[in-house]
């Protein structure tokens, strides 16, 4: 551990943890043997990291957050998985992410500047992108895929093996229980899609006239009574061209164990 590192006397660091340099670990904390806690990571009061985590550069990680739990899952008998967290990451109050279980490659993934709200759950197996943000309590289940920018409302809950594509939004109060488009934008009790998240989109600078593009699109594939695939296959052919949609069709055909989140 480097002399620059600011460790409060209380904190337990056991043999074996790997400590970067400009390290701070407030009152309380537990960092476990195996644990690899970054340069510049910030850990405030009670914080714990368990069994195989990596934390990376500059995280900021709040009190009561418990971080490389082992999975809730009855299939989970002791494997070596592992959590690896990316960097500058903020992770807030009672934060909970867990190491992979069974069925996977061994790792749950949390990429860089992400933004996880007090009291909101990762679960073994997920893969998270970069500048995803999780609202108050929102939770995921395993094996969860979240694209890059996404958006979890609070008092969420994401259903096992769900993908949520790049730039979605979920509203809050929200049970997604089936995958959702990039730039999709559900809500519900059982999450439908009520469109795309024209705010997202805006932000990210895309032009009036793209904007545009993407309505035409989106009215294409998604409104009309004929079977989706029939749908999909018209916008395949008139839109797969256009590289901001291209991701989207792709979404679309992939197969997947979940269905897709579709309007009422």
């Amino acid at each position: 551990m480097s002399a620059q590192n600011n460790i409060h006397p209380s904190a337990v660091i056991e043999k074996g943890a790997e400590i970067g340099n400009s390290v701070a670990i407030g009152p309380f904390c537990h960092i476990g043997a195996q644990a690899k806690v970054g340069d510049g990571v910030r850990l405030h009061a009670n914080v714990v990291v368990m069994n195989n985590t990596i934390i990376g550069t500059a995280c900021e990680i709040f009190p009561g957050a418990v971080l490389g739990g082992t999975p809730q899952d009855t299939k989970y008998k002791g494997e070596a998985t592992r959590l690896e967290i990316g960097a500058y990451n903020i992770i807030r109050e009672h934060v909970t992410m867990h190491i992979a279980s069974v069925g996977g490659d061994g790792t749950t993934r949390v990429g860089d500047h992400c933004m996880f709200m007090a009291g909101a759950h990762v679960a073994h197996d997920c893969q998270v992108g970069n500048k995803v943000i999780m609202i108050n309590h929102a939770v995921l289940g395993g094996h969860v895929q979240i694209a890059d920018g996404a958006m979890i409302g609070g008092n969420s809950a994401v259903h096992q093996f769900v993908r949520i594509g790049m730039g979605a939004m979920v509203g809050g109060m929200t049970g997604v229980e089936g995958d959702v488009i990039p730039f999709g934008m559900v809500i519900g009790d059982r999450a439908s899609l009520q469109g795309l998240n024209w705010v997202g989109l805006e932000r990210r600078g895309f032009t009036p006239a793209q904007l545009k593009d993407m309505r035409r699109f989106y009215k294409e594939l998604f409104e009309g009574d004929s079977p989706l695939a029939e749908r999909l296959a018209a916008a395949q052919k008139n839109w797969g061209g256009n590289e901001l949609i291209k991701p989207i069709l792709d979404f679309v055909d992939t197969p997947h164990r979940r269905s897709l989140c579709l309007p009422e």
